[in-house]
């Protein structure tokens, strides 16, 4: 069966304004013959069966789209997919709002098609693609925004939305290349916690009841690791109230405590291999959305704000207002960069070497490539180093704790 979306018309006006309008899914056959479906929002069934046989198509069945009660959340990485849609819409030649409908009709999340019925009704209201997203702060940042804006103010809107598409993916992949990073020490964590909580709750009690019938002392190790699961079966709930409350201090500090957030933000850049990679990323952040922002007109003063929140760290969001600060008072880019103490020799003199020639915009995207470049090749020497790790920390654990059960039947071995 064939899928269709029909176009929106205007209203009387009497009628119910198009952003309040219910949604129905309608069936019906077309001039053809063919089976078509499609939703469309109309005043109400008999307004849209009108509608539908305007267009030569023989409704059938027309009923309320039901509301969803748990919509997926819209991530990052559909706004990306959605400026890389209408990127390629608009390029070859089809009209925005057109465009918006054709996504909007392609997505499976409802949540992303909610969205962009809202900014096509804007844009049929009469109001630009920068105000309709300007509307939607959660979803697109002032970067976006601002991109938008000053490609639709040159006339260029096209090309903006082809560096905004770009901008958007390559952040989103080195986001997911940081994450990946990331998760192997949590990895290595859950994966100890779940198996010594396996092997402590059910496996060694059964070997205490073999021990009780021995009749002899036994090893210190061994009555250690007794303990400890006497202890985890009769408060269990104890361990997952402290990871609880742990998790809940630390996200409410991270939230509601700059300070706290800093420190974090310190600590983590000084991590080995982790803080590598999490400064090559903030470096790669930076050059990508500063070029991106070059190359879009933005004053280098007013571009420092965007650079800042796409940092993605407080130490070098801090460090970004100080070379704004410079910058206002007449000093150059890389000046202020070096007076920082926190870019590399070699970002710097790219960055320089941009601003002589005339290039920044190239030097800057050069410096982003690379620096992406470093980040994709640590995370997989990390992937690679992880696994042997993961493997020798489990080997202690579940060795440790098969070794402690075994050492009674060793020394009642050596006895006989």
């Amino acid at each position: 069966m064939q899928t269709s979306s029909s176009s929106r018309k205007s209203m009387p006006a009497a009628a119910t304004p198009s952003a309040q309008r219910p949604v129905y899914v309608w069936e019906g056959v077309n001039r053809n013959g063919v089976k078509i479906r499609g939703e469309t929002q109309a005043v109400n069934p008999n307004w849209l069966r009108a509608e539908l046989r305007r267009k030569g198509i023989n409704p059938g069945r027309v009923y309320r789209k039901p509301a969803t009660l748990f919509k997926p959340a819209i991530k990052p990485a559909d706004i990306a997919h959605f400026a890389r849609q209408l990127t390629t819409m608009m390029r070859s030649g089809v009209p925005m709002v057109q465009s918006l409908q054709m996504i909007a009709t392609s997505t499976s999340n409802p949540s992303v098609r909610d969205l962009v019925k809202k900014i096509a009704i804007d844009i049929e209201n009469g109001a630009s693609l920068g105000e309709s997203l300007s509307r939607q702060p959660k979803y697109f940042d002032k970067l976006f925004v601002n991109l938008v804006k000053a490609g639709e103010q040159a006339g260029t809107l096209e090309a903006m939305l082809e560096k905004v598409a770009t901008y958007k993916e390559k952040s989103e992949a080195l986001k997911g290349k940081v994450k990946k990073a990331m998760m192997y020490p949590i990895i290595v964590i859950i994966a100890a916690v779940v198996v010594s909580a396996i092997l402590l709750i059910w496996v060694i009690p059964q070997f205490k009841e073999v021990f009780s019938s021995f009749g002899a002392d036994l090893p210190a190790f061994t009555l250690f690791v007794i303990g400890i699961s006497d202890w985890l079966q009769a408060y269990w709930w104890a361990p997952l109230l402290g990871m609880v409350a742990i998790g809940y201090s630390f996200a409410t500090a991270k939230r509601n405590s700059r300070s706290f957030d800093r420190f974090l933000d310190r600590v983590s850049l000084k991590l080995p291999i982790v803080g590598n990679i999490l400064n090559l990323s903030a470096i790669a952040r930076f050059s990508r959305t500063l070029s991106t922002m070059f190359a879009a007109g933005v004053p280098l003063v007013e571009s420092m704000d965007s650079v800042a929140g796409a940092a993605g760290n407080a130490i070098y969001e801090d460090a970004i207002f100080q070379m704004k600060n410079d910058i206002a008072s007449g000093v150059q880019l890389n000046t202020a960069m070096q007076t920082t103490q926190v870019f590399p020799n070699f970002v710097i003199q790219m960055t320089h070497i941009g601003e002589e020639s005339g290039r920044l915009e190239d030097m800057l995207g050069k410096v982003a490539d690379y620096y992406e470049e470093q980040v994709d090749n640590l995370v997989d020497t990390l992937s690679k180093q992880i696994e042997p790790l993961i493997m020798a920390v489990l080997g202690v654990i579940v060795g440790g704790l098969v070794i402690a059960m075994y050492l009674p039947i060793f020394k009642l071995g050596a006895v006989v």
